[in-house]
């Protein structure tokens, strides 16, 4: 257990807008809108009853539009997506949170802005700290809050990034477990991946890194 499970404490949650049902390519969901402090509407997707349920598979997903929508290349986004989906898909019960958090933060425009700098040579820590922002600007309290409104009391957490965990930990969420989620590398994203591990401290497997192979959960 990495972390005590939920308490009451006040966070100004956000809060769930509305709700269906999202039958999909990855099976039975209930899709959930939320509206939050941060002026975004971010959604979740749930399979089976989370309320009061301990250890959910959980995966948390900033919002890409290159990559999710328009099938870049750039990153392994849209296979993580589709991944995690997939997963859950088959569980009796899971949760997917698709946060509004583009470009790591940093919003769409900078988001290009930042491939452009990547062309010319920098990788996507230094492109974003050339563009004046932090390498990495996500802010996962929306998440906390959002599990809170689902009330779920613990998950296990499909992600590569400690940092991911570490904020969750901190918005107290209890995280009693760590589900790695990597796809291998290809020749497009290789030293996306590469720089994710070396200057992030994303825990991808290396034999992903170097060459392509299964998709891994």
């Amino acid at each position: 257990m990495l972390a005590p499970v939920l308490s009451q404490r006040a966070y100004h949650p956000a809060k769930i807008g509305s709700r269906a049902e999202l039958p999909s390519q990855f099976g039975e969901f209930r899709i959930f809108s939320f509206a939050s402090a941060d002026g975004k509407e971010h959604v979740a997707l749930v399979k089976g009853d989370v309320a009061g349920a301990y250890d959910v598979v959980t995966r948390i997903h900033s919002e890409c539009l290159t990559g999710d929508v328009l099938g870049s290349l750039r990153c392994d986004c849209r296979q993580q997506l589709e991944l995690a989906l997939s997963t859950i898909g088959q569980l009796p019960r899971g949760i997917l949170l698709y946060l509004r958090q583009e470009g790591r933060g940093i919003g769409l425009t900078n988001k290009i802005a930042a491939y452009a700098l990547q062309e010319k040579g920098l990788d996507t820590v230094d492109a974003n700290l050339a563009l004046g922002f932090g390498e990495d600007e996500r802010d996962y309290r929306v998440a906390a809050e959002m599990l809170r409104a689902l009330e779920v009391r613990s998950i296990h957490l499909m992600t590569n990034n400690p940092d991911k965990i570490g904020q969750l930990i901190k918005h107290n969420v209890a995280v009693s477990a760590r589900l790695p989620h990597a796809v291998a590398a290809s020749p497009h994203n290789r030293r996306y991946l590469t720089t994710k591990a070396a200057r992030s401290g994303h825990l991808i497997d290396t034999g992903l890194l170097e060459g392509d192979g299964p998709r891994r959960a």
